[in-house]
């Protein structure tokens, strides 16, 4: 039986988000089969797609973005031309409003999200001043004959933000075992956008997400390739809209130029790594063969505002080397089957293989199960799900000690899940995402989120986790039995010290927060 549990929890935790809560059962499933258990999902046919009511296609909410802007402009004209208070003439504030009142996230956000319970004040979704600035916010003390300040109001950009954070979350929360989330999430962070680029950025993070990514997680690398590259919200963040081929007619009327750091990210970050045997004159040729990738803006004159366009004007003339082999001028075909060359050279098949494995198994990835895995990659022609399942059916990722820490989107799934919460206000998850370091979405750096222990292990991480962890119990304990959550999540599996720790705990709360942080829940 004990070998059972610590099976099932390596299907649950290694490839999932743990164990549900409730009446699941989700470890004595994982134990019965724990293989056809990780299996089972990646079988449902279009179990991955993410459609809800309210979610809208990229260029609907291009079009929502640019009226909010013209809004937001006429306001501040009418401000401009009256005299009058900005907040009689602007219907909402704009994201570049750094004068809102802020307040730093309470950890206590967190515990009221996961009990079920209304905060009276919600956090900040991300934690830096444009954001920040976009919600007024109530103070935790009312200040004596002080007059009440009427919360602003969401505005739309907000609003989707917040409401494709929520639909991702709740998928999450509710999977059964949860492995296409965790593919989701794992593909998102290496073809990652940036929020914070601006507003066609927050608008679009989510719906890049579900068009680009979900769609093929389970189908071809080159497709799920083509997909981001040519979508708005990748065009926007590495700025290829702004790049025009020097001999183009429209790098020849204007002052600006090439920009590379579509082509750099595409070779460097999205398929053949550093090393992958590319030259700076490869980025170079890279980025001339896909200028002209842009997206139709406000004024639609490439098209509908908020679609993926060619601009032949700005696209460079004549044919490129790239990698050794010429690619003559075809207009958009002449990026697309560039793409299609990089997304079967044999660099990518490695660095896709060895990245994947870091991110399931170990942070040093075993030899063996890199290379059959790239093996994978190369003989089917990318196919993610022959790879997923090469994976799953392997005996390292089932044999090797869980020793992977959680991520913070991992961790705070992983805690509404077995307390059986279906999330129902996004800002307080992503406020507690903002507190460990990793803003939904919001990457520093075009590189995505770091996947190693080193980034998430850190005594401060940790203090914060325990922080949460606290507060949650606090405002949960006295209504569940920490031992019968133990039984749900590990079962046997749980360590004597786990067990002995949970058994001696002081309070019901101190037993909650220290089954939170125990190795059985914080590793996989």
């Amino acid at each position: 039986m004990a070998r059972d549990s610590q099976t099932a929890l390596v299907a649950l935790n290694r490839f999932g988000f743990g164990a549900r809560g409730g009446a699941s059962g989700d470890l004595v499933n994982a134990a019965s089969d724990p293989r056809g258990f990780v299996k089972a999902e990646l079988n449902r046919r279009n179990g991955v797609l993410l459609e809800m009511p309210g979610l809208q296609s990229t260029p609907a909410l291009a079009e929502a973005v640019f009226a909010y802007q013209a809004e937001v402009k006429a306001a501040r004209e009418a401000v401009e031309k009256t005299g009058a208070p900005a907040s009689e003439a602007n219907p909402a504030p704009a994201l570049s409003d750094s004068k809102a009142p802020r307040r730093n996230l309470s950890l206590n956000s967190v515990a009221m999200e996961m009990s079920g319970k209304d905060p009276a004040t919600k956090p900040p979704e991300n934690g830096n001043a444009t954001m920040a600035a976009t919600e007024t916010m109530q103070p935790n003390v009312a200040q004596p004959n002080a007059p009440k300040q009427p919360q602003q109001p969401l505005n739309v950009i907000q609003k989707t933000y917040r409401a494709e954070a929520l639909a991702r979350l709740q998928r999450a929360v509710i999977a059964d075992c949860g492995i296409t989330e965790r593919l989701v999430a794992f593909w998102s962070n290496h073809f990652c956008i940036s929020a914070n680029k601006g507003e066609l950025a927050r608008m679009w993070a989510g719906s890049f997400e579900r068009e680009a990514i979900r769609p093929h997680v389970l189908g071809r690398f080159g497709d799920m390739l083509k997909a981001v590259e040519q979508h708005p919200a990748m065009l926007f963040f590495l700025d290829n809209q702004q790049s025009l081929g020097p001999d183009s007619r429209a790098g020849q009327n204007r002052k600006r130029g090439l920009n590379e750091n579509l082509a750099r990210e595409i070779m460097e970050l999205h398929t053949l790594g550093v090393g992958g045997g590319y030259s700076q004159q490869d980025v170079t040729s890279l980025a001339r063969i896909i200028t002209g990738w842009t997206f139709a803006g406000r004024q639609g004159q490439l098209g509908a505002p908020g679609n993926f366009a060619f601009n032949a004007n700005a696209h460079q003339p004549g044919p490129q080397q790239l990698l050794g082999k010429t690619y003559e001028n075809d207009g958009v075909a002449q990026g697309e089957a560039a793409l299609a060359d990089i997304a079967r050279h044999p660099s990518t098949a490695k660095f896709i293989a060895t990245k994947f494995v870091r991110h399931f198994v170990a942070d040093d990835p075993p030899p063996a199960l890199v290379a059959r895995l790239q093996d994978v990659f190369r003989k089917s022609d990318g196919d993610l799900k022959a790879m997923t399942l090469a994976l799953v059916d392997s005996d390292e990722a089932w044999q090797a000690p869980l020793t992977k820490v959680r991520s913070p989107y991992e961790f705070l799934v992983a805690t509404g899940r077995l307390l059986a919460r279906i999330p129902e206000d996004p800002g307080l998850y992503l406020g507690g995402l903002n507190q460990l370091g990793q803003p939904l979405w919001t990457p520093a750096g075009p590189n995505g989120f770091p996947d190693t222990n080193a980034a998430w292990a850190a005594p401060e991480g940790m203090k914060l986790r325990l922080d949460i962890s606290a507060q949650i119990a606090s405002r949960l304990g006295n209504n569940i039995d920490p031992r019968d959550l133990l039984e749900l999540a590990a079962a046997d599996a749980a360590s004597p010290e786990t067990r002995q720790a949970i058994e001696r705990a002081e309070s019901r709360q101190q037993a909650l927060a220290l089954l939170f942080m125990s190795p059985e829940f914080q590793r996989r």
